[in-house]
C-alpha cells in the first residue's frame, strides 16, 4: 500500500527498475537508481543529525538533482523547502531563518549566492551538491553515494507528516509557506494520475521550476505510474525554438507549464518545423490563457486534448475543463468542473451560499489541502472555513479569494479575485471585467488591468496592453472600446502601449511594477 511518495518510488523501482524515472540534459535516473541515491541522501542526512520534521533547502536551478533532492529528503523524514535561485539574497535569507533551515542541497553555479547565505552567522551547517573550503562543510554527491547504504533508513513516515512547504508571496509582501503533507502530496499525484489517464509509457515535460506548484505534477505524479519525467532545462525555457526542438527529440506525450511558454512557442517556437504529434495532453494553468492564441496550438496539435488547469497552491489542484473543441471567440475559458475526492461551496460576502448563476467565493475541501501555514495559525484560520452543516461533524475547506459562478450546465466560471474588486471614486469595480474587455479589441495582444494609488483621488484604475503585429492604435480609442460595455469610472484612466509585459520568475503578469510604474 502506498501511502507517502517516497513509497511511489520504491514500488516504481520494483516495477520498472532500469525505467528512465527523471531526465535532464542527457542525463537520467531509472527508477532502481533514484530508489538507491535517495536512500543514500536520505542516510547522510540522518547520520548528520536531521531529524524527523527537519526543514532542508533545496536551492537548485532545473536540473536531474531537484529530483534526487526532494526523494532523498523525503525518505529522511524530513521537509523539502524549494529556494528560488534567482531570488534576492535577503528573501533567501528570511526562507532560511523563517524555516530554521540549516543545511541546503545546491550546485556550483549557486557559489557566489552560497557564500554570502553562509556569511551569515547561525544560519547554515552544511551544503550538499558540491565541494568548497569553506567555513562550512561541503559534501559532494560523489561522497555521498560511495560512502552511504542505498538501503532504506528506519525512519517511520507517516501519511500526515508534513513533505514539503513551499512559499509564495502574501498580500502584505511577507512569503508565506504553504504546508503540504505526504497526504495531501500524494493525494494529488494519484487525482492527476486519474484525470490525465498516465501510464508507464507518457513522457511529460516539466517545464517548471521546483518553487512554482505546477512542477509538482512532473515530480510527484509522474513517480507514481512509472512514467518519464523530462525537466526542461533553464537554457530551453528561454528560446522558444530550441524548446520545441527539445519536445520533439524527447517524444513527449504530456505538457504541462504556465499559458506564457505555450505563447511563446506560438510565437518563436517554429511549430511548422516540428513533429509534436507524439503529444496527446497539453495542459496549461496560472492565469488565464488567450483563445487567440490557443487556437493556433490546437490547430496545429489536433491529436492532443488540452485541459484548462486551476487550483490555488494551497490545494494543488481542484478544477480542470477539458477543451472539446476549438474556441470559435475570445471569451474566457471556464475553470470547467471539480474533480475526484474534493467537494466545493460558492459563498457571499456573509459566508452564506448564493443561489445558481450568483457570483460567490469558492471555497474548496480536499484530500490536497494543505495542513495550513508555516507559523502563521492567524492566516491558517482566515484561510480555513469550517463548516458543521446537518451532521456536527467539521468540515474544513480553504478560502481562494476567487470569485465564480456556476452556470446551469454545471461549469465553473473564473470572475475575477475577491481582492482584485475595488472601490475607485466610490464604486465598486472589478479589475478582471475591464481586463477582459480590453483583450477582446482586435488589436490587443495582451492586457494587464490594475489598480494605483493617486494622492488626491485614492484608487484609479490603469492599464497596460500589447498589441498584435502590424497594429497600431490609441490610448483613446481603447478607452472608447472600453467605455461602451462599462461604466465611465470603470475606464482606465491610463492606458500604457507596450512591447512586453512585466513578468514574474513564473511567467505571470507582474502588475506590482505596472503599479509602480503608474503615473500618481
Amino acid at each position: 500500500m502506498i501511502y507517502t511518495l517516497p513509497q511511489a518510488v520504491e514500488a516504481s523501482a520494483k516495477a520498472f527498475p532500469t525505467k528512465e524515472a527523471f531526465r535532464c540534459m542527457q542525463k537520467s535516473y531509472t527508477y532502481q537508481e533514484l530508489e538507491a541515491q535517495m536512500n543514500q541522501l536520505a542516510h547522510f542526512l540522518i547520520q548528520n543529525g536531521v531529524q524527523k520534521g527537519d526543514r532542508i533547502g533545496v536551492y537548485l536551478n532545473r536540473c536531474l538533482e531537484s529530483a534526487l533532492a526532494i526523494y532523498g529528503i523525503m525518505q529522511a523524514g524530513a521537509v523539502f523547502v524549494p529556494l528560488d535561485p534567482l531570488a534576492p539574497i535577503d528573501r533567501i535569507k528570511y526562507l532560511l531563518a523563517d524555516c530554521e533551515i540549516q543545511f541546503v542541497i545546491s550546485q556550483k553555479a549557486q557559489s557566489k549566492k552560497l557564500e554570502k547565505l553562509i556569511a551569515l552567522e547561525g544560519e547554515i551547517k552544511g551544503i550538499i551538491g558540491l565541494e568548497k573550503d569553506w567555513a562550512v562543510p561541503t559534501h559532494s554527491w560523489e561522497r555521498i553515494q560511495a560512502t552511504m547504504p542505498r538501503t532504506k533508513p528506519p525512519v517511520k513516515i507517516l501519511a500526515d507528516d508534513l513533505a514539503y512547504i513551499m512559499y509564495t508571496s502574501g498580500t502584505t509582501g511577507t512569503p508565506k509557506g504553504i504546508m503540504h503533507t505526504q497526504y495531501s502530496g500524494l493525494s494529488y499525484a494519484k487525482l492527476s494520475a486519474d484525470l490525465y489517464e498516465l501510464t508507464n509509457q507518457d513522457r511529460v515535460g516539466n517545464h517548471a521550476a521546483l518553487h512554482f506548484d505546477i512542477s509538482t505534477f512532473g515530480y510527484l505524479s509522474v513517480p507514481l505510474v512509472g512514467a518519464t519525467t523530462i525537466i526542461v532545462p533553464d537554457a530551453h525555457t528561454k528560446m522558444p525554438a530550441s524548446l520545441s526542438s527539445l519536445m520533439e527529440a524527447e517524444k513527449l506525450t504530456l505538457w504541462y507549464s504556465v499559458p506564457l511558454a505555450l505563447i511563446q512557442l506560438v510565437q518563436r517556437g517554429v511549430l511548422e518545423e516540428r513533429d509534436l504529434s507524439s503529444l496527446r495532453w497539453v495542459l496549461f494553468g496560472g492565469e488565464p490563457f488567450p483563445p487567440k492564441f490557443l487556437r493556433t496550438l490546437m490547430e496545429a496539435w489536433p491529436q492532443a486534448s488540452f485541459s484548462n488547469v486551476y487550483g490555488p497552491a494551497e490545494v494543488n489542484q481542484c478544477t480542470y475543463f477539458t477543451i472539446p473543441e476549438v474556441p470559435a471567440d475570445d471569451h474566457p475559458l471556464p475553470l470547467g468542473h471539480i474533480w475526484g475526492n474534493t467537494e466545493m461551496l460558492i459563498l457571499d460576502h456573509n459566508d452564506q451560499v448564493v443561489a445558481a448563476n450568483e457570483t460567490g467565493e469558492l471555497l474548496i475541501r480536499s484530500a490536497t489541502r494543505m495542513k495550513g501555514y508555516w507559523k502563521r495559525p492567524d492566516l491558517t484560520d482566515r484561510g480555513f472555513y469550517i463548516s458543521k452543516g446537518n451532521t456536527g461533524i467539521p468540515k474544513i475547506y480553504y478560502r481562494t479569494g476567487d470569485l465564480v459562478r456556476l452556470d446551469e450546465t454545471g461549469l465553473l466560471h473564473f470572475l475575477g479575485r475577491k481582492d482584485r474588486q475595488i472601490k475607485t471614486r466610490g464604486y465598486r469595480v472589478e479589475l478582471d471585467e475591464v481586463e477582459a474587455l480590453l483583450i477582446t479589441h482586435d488589436a490587443v495582444e495582451e492586457a494587464a488591468v490594475f489598480a494605483y494609488p493617486h494622492p488626491e483621488s485614492g484608487l484609479l484604475i490603469g492599464a497596460a496592453v500589447t498589441l498584435k503585429v502590424d497594429q497600431t492604435i490609441a490610448e483613446n480609442e481603447l478607452q472608447k472600446h472600453i467605455g461602451t460595455a462599462l461604466p465611465w469610472y470603470a475606464v482606465p484612466q491610463q492606458i500604457n502601449i507596450t512591447h512586453a509585459l512585466p513578468r514574474t520568475p513564473a511567467g505571470k503578469i507582474n502588475r506590482k511594477v505596472l503599479i509602480a510604474q503608474a503615473k500618481g
